[in-house]
């Protein structure tokens, strides 16, 4: 299991951009859609953790499952487990769906091992998807020279769409990328977008409510950070991600929050370091599922 925030190291290693004199403030934009709930669940099958997720009504609308890291074979009991979890029924419709963790080191782990890795999730030996898409951890926001780095993120979102047609070509693959704050807008530029979603926060109540928003989920060199609406016409390219939340009243602002700075997609939980994400919130899940249905 990860045992530290790895996406919230981004912030702290890459350059930062001067952040212009209105980003302080949230940049509130209006989505085509509510907000939605989507929960890494970084246990083992059988955990209390999933155990809660399964009961929430309504259900979560996304969860990461994260076998060792990535690394830990995709098997029967995982398939097992990821399918009871597509089960659910979000607020949104449809069914919860699963994807399945996998690292990059910020994008110096090679293409061939992330592949494998994401073979792990996809070529079952039943020949089946248990999954609905891959969720890539500790990721580059820069776009690298001649953006490599953007294009090394493309690869990797084509390749998980090449092996899922090839399974099942009805299936609608959901690729999500984590640098844990904002991230360059080339990442999101149309032909060569990286991900459907991105984690473009991932850090502690107390820097979310304070200083620690950077001001907006996209930068770029000459507009510096701002909100990244025009990227996202269905309102779901953005997942935030807050833990150390004091209460549920709490639970309720950083969800509010959330939307207000253009998530489609948050987890608010009071665990905290080293690893807020093995074990369910004190308030449980049913009751952020419920009120983000209120949002929007």
């Amino acid at each position: 299991m990860r045992s530290a925030v790895k996406g919230l190291t981004a912030i702290l290693l890459s350059s930062l951009l001067a952040i212009p004199a209105a980003a302080g403030t949230a940049s509130a934009t209006t989505s085509v859609r509510g907000l939605e709930i989507g929960v890494p669940a970084y246990v083992w099958p059988g955990d209390p953790m999933l155990t809660d997720l399964t009961a929430a009504t309504p259900a979560a609308s996304i969860a990461i499952l994260n076998p060792g890291n990535g690394d830990t074979a995709f098997d029967a009991s995982w398939q097992a487990q990821a399918d009871t979890v597509r089960q659910g029924t979000p607020a949104a419709g449809g069914h919860t769906k699963v994807i399945g963790y996998v690292h990059t080191d910020g994008g110096g782990r090679s293409l061939a091992a992330v592949e494998a890795s994401i073979d792990n999730y996809l070529k079952t030996a039943d020949k089946r998807l248990h999954v609905d898409g891959i969720f890539f951890d500790v990721v580059a926001r820069d776009c690298g020279t001649n953006n490599s780095l953007r294009d090394y993120y493309l690869t990797l979102r084509q390749y998980v769409q090449t092996t899922m047609n090839a399974i099942d070509p009805n299936a609608a693959e959901l690729v999500v990328d984590n640098p844990g704050t904002a991230i360059a807008d080339c990442y999101l530029e149309a032909g060569h977008r990286t991900a459907d979603t991105f984690v473009t926060y991932e850090g502690t109540y107390a820097d979310y409510t304070g200083t620690g928003w950077l001001g907006g989920n996209t930068f770029n060199s000459t507009a510096g950070y701002y909100s990244g609406a025009s990227f996202d016409p269905s309102g779901t390219a953005f997942w935030h991600l807050v833990y150390g939340v004091p209460n549920s009243t709490a639970m309720n602002t950083a969800l509010t929050t959330a939307f207000n700075r253009g998530a489609g997609y948050a987890y608010a939980t009071d665990a905290g370091m080293p690893n807020p994400w093995n074990v369910s919130p004190s308030w449980k899940f049913t009751a952020q599922t419920a009120y983000a249905a209120t949002i929007g």
